[in-house]
């Protein structure tokens, strides 16, 4: 099916920028929770919370990117080196030309890697970024005037939504990319629905590279969401600053304070804002007020780290067949390139 046709199926408003670059966005929000319905929800939950995708609004995005240059954090800089080092292995597995599927596309700087790498076996490469954030947009014409093979087609929307995009588009190869460690947000639920639908959408000429941390030792994944530069401290209270901005609420984040930990018996990273005070907070745009108890959490992410076993049986189980899995020289992170059985 043709961009027109998906346009008028799903409902997204078409934008061309240049004959290279085009992007759909969401118009179909009467689908959708809005933003200050999710809040109303997670917030009037007895164990407060707020989902992590509302991390990457503009300013949480470049406070995530500069996090990645952090000596504490450790998976960018291992994901990096994994990618710098399979670029021909991995298109030694790519029989045809692919299309370049990314959720979560960011600043782009391992994107490169990969249209590097099947620039080196194709002649041209179609890049689909899905991202929540209009930040897409910024990172995409950087990468549109650095290759001239590049055709870009940008969808602004859930990563759920985005595949429906995917799935309808025509029928050529895809390479679809999750990389970073966004994967471990999910619950373990929610992480094999996710797989189950990755499943479903693929081609059996398709194939699905994940980037997962992996279990180590508890001080290196406690430092590295507790950098000693406070970094992760103002991206974790900029949801609130968020908040404030695009709900009118007053929150004052002075009144909170970042806490990270790891639960070693649920083997995840838990990351929370704890309330210095007893407080009411009001948030206009959502037509609510709540109450924090001195001491009281919100819950913001969860960051789950694997074993080896865990990523052999989770993917078994959802008909995913593992073609090869990469690691950096200390085995912190992986990344494992699957096809449906």
């Amino acid at each position: 099916m043709s961009t027109n046709s998906v346009q008028k199926t799903l409902g997204y408003q078409r934008t061309v920028i240049q004959d290279n670059l085009e992007y759909f966005k969401a118009n179909h929000k009467e689908k959708q929770k809005t933003f200050a319905e999710e809040i109303t929800s997670s917030l009037k939950h007895e164990f407060k919370y707020i989902n992590p995708k509302y991390f990457y609004d503009n300013q949480g995005s470049q406070l995530f990117d500069q996090i990645c240059k952090l000596p504490e954090y450790y998976p960018y800089v291992c994901e990096l080196s994994i990618l710098k080092n399979i670029a021909h292995n991995l298109t030694l597995h790519l029989t045809s030309d692919v299309r370049l599927v990314e959720l979560g596309s960011g600043s782009s700087t391992k994107t490169r890697l990969l249209i590097d790498a099947l620039l080196e076996s194709q002649e041209h490469v179609e890049y689909f970024p899905i991202d929540i954030s209009d930040v897409l947009i910024d990172s995409v014409k950087e990468l549109c005037a650095d290759y001239k093979n590049l055709k870009v087609t940008g969808i602004i929307d859930t990563y759920e939504n985005g595949l429906d995009f995917i799935e309808h588009y025509y029928d050529k190869p895809n390479l679809i990319a999750f990389l970073g460690s966004s994967f471990g947000n999910f619950n373990e639920d929610d992480g094999n629905n996710f797989l189950r639908r990755i499943h479903n959408l693929m081609k059996s000429s398709d194939y699905f590279l994940l980037g997962l941390d992996l279990k180590k030792d508890n001080t290196i994944l406690t430092n590295a969401y507790n950098d000693s530069e406070g970094l992760t401290e103002k991206f974790n209270l900029n949801i609130l600053e968020r908040i404030n901005n695009e709900l009118d609420a007053d929150f004052q984040t002075s009144q909170f304070t970042h806490q990270a930990s790891y639960n070693e018996s649920k083997g995840r990273i838990e990351m929370h804002l704890r309330s210095l005070s007893d407080q009411t907070v009001t948030i206009p745009k959502a037509g609510i007020s709540i109450q924090l108890s001195e001491n009281e959490l919100i819950h913001t992410e969860n960051s789950h780290k694997f074993t080896m076993s865990q990523i052999d049986s989770m993917f078994e189980e959802v008909g995913l067949d593992i073609v090869q899995k990469w690691f950096d020289t200390k085995k912190y992170f992986g990344l494992i390139l699957a096809k449906k059985f």
